[in-house]
């Protein structure tokens, strides 16, 4: 019989794995659970970070949005295969029968896997009882007597069966790890056989996986290369590595998985700390060996500037090759380690977990500073709750690689209360994932340069909330007071180090999207610590740009492709005189590109007027053009073409996009509705407009927040997945009101295209 892998170890196994770079097969995986395990909302996790294309197969939404059959599910399940994608299906599949059929779609053509939610009773029934507006109405009073009889046929799966993998999950920890696992697969990523995470402590773990984990003491005791326990004072200061980490940090301890620690001279104290993370070097694919000099540059350079303040390296895993990369390169160019330390935990349960004080802590975002993408983004947002998320949407919507976002964290969310945690800064850094947006297709010059910025940033917004803090407890009370001369010599440091980012900032390109929002309260690298860099001259300056101050520094990236396409040959498929054409790096359907006005001083809708009427004709007959290019290749697909009432891009253009909206960055109701209400003004109908009146109507914002509705029946849907699942089979016709020349179809039996008439 086959033991299982505990869960903590499973990051390390698929770490390891996708540094193989082997060919991954298409997956059905099969969810287990009672109802109120979480397995939809498991599904919905998986395919909002996910960089496959996945397929969620749910027999309470498979006829059309209603309950229907087993048999359906298969034949679905069995579709999505043929087409390449990878299944979740998710039913309760808690008994043998209702499972088997799923598992004979894998064989030759894909692998089995079986995740099985199997949290505690009493967890399912609340939630299910609790729960509201469920797919198959399996909510209220009724739901506890439904679970509870379930979960008395329970028979949990086994490789027998025909897995190849079954991963168990037994509190919600488990269920984010087995989350990010399948999230973090690439087109070419696979996972090893074998059971994950299920309670035995008999059997032996099986040989295929072995290869990934040190043998495990089975007497539960760290061997000789485990550090030995230290307490936190200062005869006895923590190790340059995990000592106190966290449930995580606990299991490896036990199973000999420590980094073989030195003992340094680290000390703690009530010293302003910053843990951070490594930027770019998990889901952003940058050579570690490279990161990790960049890393310890950027300490020591800080380190000279600016004194009084702590660094930590964090990493989930003891066994991390950065942090034993980082520690030799540390040592070597003697980097101060009463100053800067390795650690190894979860980095949002530094305290409960290891008895760290670190008020401030790093994350390495994403550029729409949103949750999702798996660890450490996911893991700070899933920490600090709704009022992080809310607390950084007031700081701004984007960041740029190679700067960083100041959050202060509220007291109400829990990385407050129970770790201590004041602020968060998010930072970006550069991308060498081509799955991933602006990549730097293995550009290592300039890709050290902008991770170089991006910890700059970092360290230099630390600093700026150190010296405040430092400033409020030396000087609080006393007006007249002035600060130190290190305080002040720090200081100016600090100022001057963030002025050179930002210039060397501004020289960059910066990459385009429709995505990226131009609300943004802090440009350059500040990330805007109020009260600290909000310097008379700063102020003058931002008040000499006002009348740009409502596009933020993404806004103006489609703006200086438009003005200098010749410097963005790799984007650009088109260049005239009068527009550019590239491809939107976000589509939000199969086809869709941006026809793009190259007319200085003509930003969005609202700048049209009668004189501009020609150079809207080109740019809709170069949206012609290609529409009819992308339907004589796929006949299937009609396209729109039209305005965003109110654009998230700076500069005039035009959206060519097709009407199946099939696409993973369609995520959002404001995207569905800035193309599927009358925010969307369609070409021919500005054209119309102008013509008659010199101006466009532009829309109400309001608009984007309507309910969720059909393009083609008007039937209405409450979230994105359900209208999707909808419209993949929708057979109605588009409405009247698009039947004016709006859509472009392929002409039937030709290559042709032509308006709809």
């Amino acid at each position: 019989m086959l033991s299982s892998i505990p869960m903590a170890e499973e990051a390390d196994t698929v770490s390891s794995l996708l540094d193989e770079g082997k060919e991954g097969k298409p997956l059905v995986v099969i969810l287990v659970g009672a109802p109120g395990s979480g397995k939809t909302t498991f599904c919905n996790d998986v395919i909002r970070a996910a960089r496959r294309t996945w397929t969620r197969i749910c027999q309470d939404t498979i006829a059309n949005g209603k309950a229907g059959t087993k048999a359906q599910c298969l034949q679905s399940a069995a579709n999505a295969l043929q087409e390449g994608k990878n299944v979740l299906i998710d039913r309760c599949n808690l008994e043998l029968e209702q499972r088997s059929e799923f598992v004979k779609l894998g064989g030759a053509r894909a692998d089995v896997h079986a995740v099985v939610l199997d949290l505690p009773a009493r967890v399912c029934i609340s939630r299910s009882v609790q729960r509201t507006g469920h797919e198959g109405n399996l909510q209220g009073g009724k739901a506890a007597a439904v679970v509870n009889r379930m979960l008395q046929k329970k028979v949990l799966p086994n490789l027998n069966e025909g897995f190849s993998r079954i991963t168990f999950c037994q509190n919600d920890d488990d269920v984010k790890t087995a989350v990010n696992t399948y999230s973090f697969l690439g087109l070419f990523d696979s996972l090893p056989p074998g059971i994950i995470g299920q309670k035995s402590g008999d059997a032996k773990v099986q040989q295929g996986i072995m290869k990934f984990f040190k043998k495990v003491d089975t007497d539960g005791n760290c061997s000789q290369n485990s550090a030995p326990k230290h307490e936190n004072n200062e005869n006895n200061p923590r190790p340059m590595g995990i000592e106190k980490g966290s449930e995580v940090g606990k299991d490896e301890q036990k199973n000999d998985m420590l980094l073989n620690p030195s003992v340094s001279d680290f000390q703690w104290n009530d010293a302003p700390t910053l843990a951070f993370p490594s930027i770019s070097t998990s889901d952003f694919q940058f050579n570690m060996d490279k990161a990790s000099d960049v890393i310890v540059e950027a300490v020591a350079d800080f380190f000279s500037k600016v004194d009084k303040v702590k660094l930590i390296l964090v990493d989930l895993s003891s066994k991390s090759k950065m942090l034993s990369l980082v520690k030799v390169k540390a040592s070597e160019k003697n980097v101060d380690t009463t100053r800067f330390s390795t650690y190894a935990g979860d980095i949002t349960r530094l305290y409960t977990g290891g008895g760290l004080h670190c008020n401030v802590i790093a994350n390495a975002s994403n550029w729409r500073l949103k949750p999702g993408g798996g660890g450490v983004n996911a893991a700070i947002f899933s920490a600090g709750g709704e009022a992080l998320e809310i607390a950084t949407k007031e700081q701004a919507d984007t960041i740029s690689p190679g700067s960083s976002i100041i959050v202060p964290v509220p007291r109400t969310s829990p990385l407050n209360q129970r770790e201590g945690v004041t602020y968060v800064i998010h930072v970006l850094g550069p991308n060498m994932n081509p799955q991933r947006p602006n990549c730097l297709k293995d550009d290592y010059v300039k890709g050290c340069k902008v991770l170089y910025e991006a910890y700059s940033s970092l360290f230099n917004n630390f600093a700026s909330i150190a010296l405040s803090q430092n400033y409020q407890k030396e000087y609080s009370g006393d007006s007249k007071s002035e600060p130190t001369k290190s305080v002040c010599k720090s200081f100016e440091a600090v100022v001057e180090c963030q002025r050179s980012s930002s210039e060397q900032k501004s020289k960059r390109e910066v990459s385009y999207g429709s995505d990226c929002n131009k609300k943004s309260k802090y440009n350059g690298d500040s990330g805007g610590l109020p009260g600290m860099l909000e310097k008379e001259e700063q102020k003058s300056e931002r008040s000499d740009h006002s009348a740009k101050s409502s596009w933020g520094s993404w806004a103006h990236a489609l703006h200086q492709i438009a003005m200098h396409p010749e410097k963005h040959n790799l984007d650009v498929v088109e260049i005239s005189d009068d527009f550019v054409v590239l491809n939107d790096l976000y589509p939000k359907a199969k086809k869709h590109i941006l026809v793009t006005s190259r007319l200085p001083g003509l930003d969005c809708l609202a700048d049209i007027r009668r004189e501009h009427l020609p150079m809207l004709q080109k740019m809709h007959a170069a949206g012609l053009k290609w529409a009819e290019q992308f339907s004589s290749h796929d006949p299937s697909l009609v396209f729109r073409l039209g305005y965003h009432s109110v654009p998230s891009m700076r500069q005039l253009h035009l959206h060519v996009i097709s009407q199946d909206f099939d696409s993973t960055h369609l995520r959002k109701k404001k995207h569905w509705n800035s193309f599927n209400t009358p925010f969307f003004r369609d070409s021919i109908d500005v054209q119309e407009e102008i013509k008659m009146n010199g101006l466009a109507t532009i829309k109400d914002e309001k608009l984007l927040s309507s309910e969720l509705r059909c393009h083609h029946c008007k039937s209405a849907h409450p979230n994105l997945p359900r209208l999707k699942s909808h419209i993949a089979t929708c057979k109605a016709p588009f409405p009247s009101h698009l039947q004016n020349g709006q859509l472009i179809f392929a002409l039937s039996g030709s290559s042709d295209a032509v308006s709809a008439i």
